[in-house]
């Protein structure tokens, strides 16, 4: 178990939090770092975010958008004084007013090697060797995508559906979103995502922002194949509640329907909720037969952080979560 590949699909701040947890699965140790022939944990980030920095280098210099990328690249800084410092560094934002201000440091330099080279899977991996980086960050494909929802209730008539464009559009809409496509259809996968899953030894799903940062990746034909292919074990990791504006309203069973819908006959071989939801002993039945019908086991888990007060926050806590996905694997 302790020399485990570990490929993770998501983006923001859902897929930091499981990159954290698949450092730990994975036994990857700080001083590793990590190359496309030995890495260990592998990041499988979205591309379609138009908003704030990474929007604005997208329009302005036509590169894939950098701030997920970023995230996922602060995750898997090594976790030394001199680590923190250049995770702190890539994350930085600048103040004032000017053009500069908002832009994150690391979306900088990923837009700046991107430009410099022509190649975004490069500026990643230079990236990732002078932070030492335990892990690899992968775009899910080499061109910037955009989202386009199905969105009910902008109408009086709730039945109407409306589209609406952009990932920041679809996060904030006001509507109910039912189904989500990505701008071109049917995008080529980077092939180093799809070598990624291939070759794991587990892969992850979320959680994150269920249309904007998670469905996406259902959506670009090789990464389904891939999934399906793998031999590797498939997790999908739950969200810990709705999320204002996407998913409003939305119960564990809903976010599963939507997701069985988006990647209809995909390979899920566990279904990972935290233990602490409320759920009634019919709810959690109705649960397991519907991961069951996708072929997959539903666990709850204890997978929620705490903090120093012993309050829940909302977010999976890295430890609780490498610990459910290990005793998974071990058949427990």
């Amino acid at each position: 178990m302790s020399q485990l590949r570990i490929t993770s699909l998501g983006g923001g701040h859902g897929l930091h939090q499981t990159l954290l947890a698949a450092k730990i699965v994975s036994g990857a140790q700080e001083n590793d770092g990590c190359s496309a022939e030995r890495c260990r944990v592998n990041a499988v980030v979205t591309v379609a975010d138009d908003g704030g920095s990474s929007g604005r280098l997208r329009r302005e210099l036509r590169v894939v958008p950098p701030g997920d990328l970023r995230m996922a690249m602060a995750a898997l800084a090594p976790d030394t004084a001199e680590g923190r410092e250049c995770r702190d560094a890539l994350q930085h934002r600048f103040g004032g007013n000017g053009a500069m201000a908002g832009h994150a440091v690391g979306n900088l330099i990923i837009a700046g090697l991107t430009e410099l080279t022509g190649d975004i899977q490069h500026a990643l991996d230079s990236v990732g060797n002078l932070l030492n980086a335990t892990g690899r960050v992968l775009p899910v494909a080499l061109e910037p995508l955009d989202i386009e929802a199905e969105v009910a209730g902008l109408d009086d008539d709730p039945r109407v559906l409306r589209s609406v464009r952009g990932q920041v559009a679809v996060a904030t809409t006001p509507g109910s979103v039912r189904r989500v496509r990505l701008l071109p259809s049917q995008p080529a996968a980077n092939p180093a995502a799809v070598d990624a899953i291939m070759n794991a030894d587990v892969v992850t799903i979320g959680p994150g922002s269920w249309f904007s940062s998670v469905l996406p990746h259902l959506l670009v034909p090789e990464i389904v194949t891939a999934l399906n292919d793998t031999a590797a074990p498939v997790v999908v990791i739950l969200n810990l509640s709705p999320e204002a504006g996407e998913t409003p309203g939305f119960t564990t069973e809903r976010h599963i329907h939507v997701f069985n819908q988006h990647a209809p006959g995909l390979k899920v071989d566990m279904f990972l909720v935290d233990e602490n939801t409320e759920f009634s002993e019919g709810e959690r039945t109705y649960l397991t037969r519907t991961a069951e019908q996708v072929g997959g086991r539903m666990v709850f888990a204890d997978i929620r952080e705490t903090d120093a007060s012993g309050t829940a926050t909302n977010r999976h806590d890295p430890a609780k979560l490498s610990a459910a996905i290990t005793a998974f694997l071990s058949g427990n």
